[in-house]
């Protein structure tokens, strides 16, 4: 099994090599989408090169999630604690996304090693802003509280127009992805995967893992949740997470994982697909190979040396050969 990681590879490339090249007035305009349809773009002027603007645009929130100014409630909150005074977020933001952050590299840490671990944590971006309901979540599950206002189902966008469900009690936080595939093969895949997942968690090494479970139909959380967000042609999966899965640094990755469980999932149905239709084509080529040497023709046969040919004579080339 393979884990996403939480930052951004060609992000935090740029970033670096903007750094080590301080003192070069160089012009950037990048533009890329990453999985599940998170759009960035960074944009660095010849007249100001010690700025950076980094903005973002996040999926398309579905009608049971929570926004507030176009962001997931406590982006704002996490983004400062986060980063501190080395990024200024830009109110509003650029044309077409959610979030535009100024970043001052001249104020940078000096020491290296924290320059470095900024830089992946700006990298991070992603996770700090669409994972801020969860960590806020699961920090009140870490004291044993619930947030305040906050009475039911909490819905969290995590892909374009879908979202996965919390269920907040003091002692514990069910999470609910509704898993959803466009494809019939990745259906299947996808169907197969998860159910041995669940098993796969059985397992005596696994015993402090979630406990996590795999039905078809709704689970009983849902019974709150809009229909139009329970139609999951993959069935649903329920992690069920305890004060100690959040405790320490366990907080950070408990919420990176969770926030990418179905792009996780995603990908190894791709994975698995890719793998299959390699093995089909091997098979299919020793077929055609079997095939081609078994053809009744004498051409391209090669002869071994002591294979002899035989030619019919008439009777006229016989009584020559015989009189000569």
């Amino acid at each position: 099994m393979i884990l996403l990681q939480s930052h951004s590879r060609f992000l935090l490339q740029t970033l670096l090599n903007r750094v080590q090249n301080l003192e070069k007035a160089v012009e950037l305009d990048y533009h890329w989408v990453e999985f599940d349809d998170v759009r960035y773009h960074i944009l660095v002027s010849m007249k100001n090169p010690n700025a950076l603007l980094l903005s973002v645009s996040l999926p398309i929130p579905p009608p049971e999630a929570v926004f507030m100014g176009g962001l997931p409630f406590g982006a704002i909150e996490a983004i400062k604690a986060a980063y501190g005074v080395a990024v200024q977020i830009l109110d509003p933001p650029r044309d077409g996304f959610n979030l535009t952050l100024k970043l001052n590299l001249g104020k940078l840490p000096p020491d290296e090693e924290h320059r470095y671990a900024l830089l992946v944590k700006i990298a991070s971006v992603r996770e700090v802003v669409l994972g801020a309901p969860l960590r806020v979540v699961l920090k009140h599950l870490s004291s044993r509280t619930v947030i305040p206002g906050i009475d039911g189902l909490l819905a969290i966008v995590h892909r374009s127009k879908e979202s996965f469900f919390l269920d907040p009690q003091p002692d514990k936080v069910t999470v609910v992805f509704p898993m959803r595939f466009k494809d019939s093969i990745d259906i299947a895949f996808a169907t197969s995967f998860l159910q041995e997942f669940v098993e796969a968690r059985r397992t005596a090494g696994l015993n402090n893992a979630p406990s996590c479970l795999w039905s078809p139909t709704p689970p009983l959380e849902l019974k709150e949740a809009p229909a139009e967000a329970l139609s999951a042609n993959a069935g649903f999966v329920s992690f069920v997470i305890f004060p100690r899965h959040v405790e320490g640094k366990k907080l950070d990755r408990t919420v990176w994982n969770l926030s990418t469980f179905h792009a996780y999932v995603s990908y190894h149905v791709k994975c698995s697909e890719g793998f299959m239709h390699t093995r089909m084509r091997r098979r299919v080529e020793s077929m055609i190979q079997a095939l081609d040497r078994a053809k009744p023709g004498v051409e391209g046969r090669k002869k071994s040396p002591n294979s002899r040919s035989f030619k019919r004579l008439s009777l006229k080339e016989a009584r020559a050969n015989s009189i000569s």
